[in-house]
């Protein structure tokens, strides 16, 4: 860690919940662990959170808190992680010379398919990002899995839907309520997230709830259309009910642990018997989300704020490595995905394999699936959102294509997730982490660079570069991010032409 100078003092800020207690090296102001809302335990299991009790006493905020329970993480959490239902904690870094109400803020909502990660990551380690793109930088826990995602409202009117969604909007209540006095400006607030958090962010941006509370968004690698109906929901739930050999009024009081194993069997099951569907995911309840996501956007009908999207080039490539099922990509698995689809939606009009086969020719037979997974799984839902989007809010649409030589060698490519350290500036996690092992640290650093700069510049309401123009129906224009950024025309012209406009996606 770069300290500015060798005095390390301790600013205090009340919020109005309390008094809490910082640190400050002289370039960057950290608040970790900071309550937003109360313990979700006890009679508040699958309740909407609650605002916390007020304290009198000045808290130290120099430690995450607990993160959501969930099973043995894939994702690397840090040391002296724990978990716990008492989870819904938020961490800030500010410049150090940030003024009251000065400075725009960035949200982020982290990744892990609705059931894995924290925003304690040492990825999401905020302060290059703060002190480099001059922002405010919020990294928020959210319920996951059967805490989070669990639709458990066809029992009774005393479960609430959506809980995950919900505990975001809660910190984003809190942020509006507090960040002036961390320096943050709470008029200009992107919200930012990758894979399960795009997901969320692509949602809440078609949930009338949520509007206002932030002002500009970025979704990378968002799953968009894993959007379920009650009935799926209610399916799921059963499942995990089942598992855990409780009622739904019983699984009030079991111990968490109870819960995340009955998650995990729940989490591997779902996408094993039904290819192309996960687990745990937000409902479309009618309520906080009012219909499906990727269809309101197509309608016009998503909140206008500009809004910064992609995916990566290589997206699948991460789950047929970690030998995942989360996405289908053995022909027979996503045959049986389309024979599902079309079986639960027959007016769907799904494009035939020689349509498919017209936008991958001269792909080898043994790699096709990683394209079309990619494709239905992330993509076209993408470029579907951004289409709708782009008529109600500017929109600028990238790929990320750049990879280094190690994970080239590993056949992981530009895979899903792999743009996270460029966006954090935290390129190297430590001495096991062989990323760059076999080079390409030089170059990856200008394109961290590049990055940043590009999201910081949008979250200060300014273009995301001068040669990076917004997206429309007619140019199509698409930053596609490499060795060298460049712009292309249309860049999805030969898949859009495949996949067609109607919208594949499980109800």
């Amino acid at each position: 860690m770069t300290v500015v100078n060798s005095t390390v003092t301790r600013p205090t800020v009340e919020t109005v919940y309390g008094p809490v207690r910082g640190m400050d090296d002289g370039q960057v102001k950290t608040w970790k662990g900071l309550r937003y809302a109360a313990a979700p335990e006890g009679d508040l299991r699958w309740r909407a959170p609650q605002p916390p009790e007020r304290w009198t006493e000045v808290v130290d905020a120099v430690e995450f808190g607990a993160i959501s329970p969930q099973p043995k993480s894939p994702i690397p959490l840090g040391t002296g992680t724990r978990a716990a239902e008492d989870c819904l904690f938020l961490n800030v870094w500010a410049p150090s010379g940030a003024e009251p109400g000065s400075t725009p803020v960035m949200v982020w909502v982290h990744g892990g398919a609705y059931i894995f990660g924290a925003a304690s990551q040492p990825l999401y380690d905020g302060r290059v990002l703060a002190s480099g793109g001059d922002v405010v930088v919020v990294t928020l826990n959210y319920r996951m899995g059967a805490f989070g995602f669990l639709d458990l409202s066809g029992f009774g009117p005393e479960f609430d839907t959506n809980l995950g969604l919900r505990d975001v909007l809660r910190a984003l209540e809190w942020v509006r309520d507090n960040i002036a006095a961390f320096g943050g400006d709470p008029s200009n607030v992107t919200l930012f997230g990758e894979s399960a958090g795009a997901g969320i962010i692509t949602t809440l941006l078609a949930a009338p709830a949520a509007a206002g509370l932030f002002h500009r968004a970025i979704a990378q690698s968002s799953p968009a259309t894993s959007i379920y109906s009650s009935s799926r929901a209610h399916t799921v739930a059963q499942l995990v009910l089942d598992h855990a050999g409780v009622t739904a009024d019983e699984a009030r009081t079991v111990p968490f642990e109870a819960l995340v194993d009955a998650s995990m069997y729940v989490f591997d099951h779902v996408p094993s018997t039904t290819p192309g569907t996960l687990a745990f995911a937000p409902t479309m309840d009618g309520d906080l989300v009012p219909d499906y996501p990727v269809k309101l956007g197509r309608e016009g009908r998503t909140s206008a704020v500009p809004l910064l999207i992609g995916t990566n080039r290589d997206e699948a490539a991460l789950f047929r490595w970690m030998r995942s099922p989360l996405m289908p990509i053995a022909p027979a698995t996503i045959r049986a995905m389309f024979d599902e689809i079309a079986a639960e939606q027959p007016g769907l009009q799904l494009p035939s394999e020689a349509e498919i086969g017209s936008a991958y020719s001269g792909i080898r037979t043994r790699t096709l699936g990683l394209h079309v997974a990619r494709d239905v799984g992330f993509r076209m839902p993408t470029v579907w959102f951004a289409e709708g989007h782009a008529t109600v809010a500017p929109v600028y649409l990238y790929r990320f294509d750049w990879t280094t030589p190690m994970l080239r060698v590993l056949r992981l490519g530009a895979a899903h997730a792999t743009e996270l350290p460029y966006v954090w500036g935290n390129l190297v996690m430590g001495p096991r982490d062989i990323t760059f092992k076999l080079g390409g640290l030089k170059a990856g650093t200008a394109v961290s660079e590049r990055m940043r700069t590009r999201w910081t510049e949008f979250a200060h309401g300014r273009p995301p570069g001068e040669d990076w123009a917004g997206y429309d129906a007619e140019a199509r224009r698409t930053l596609v991010i490499d060795r060298e950024d460049t712009v292309v025309d249309d860049l999805d012209a030969g898949i859009r032409a495949a996949w067609g406009d109607e919208i594949l996606s499980f109800r």
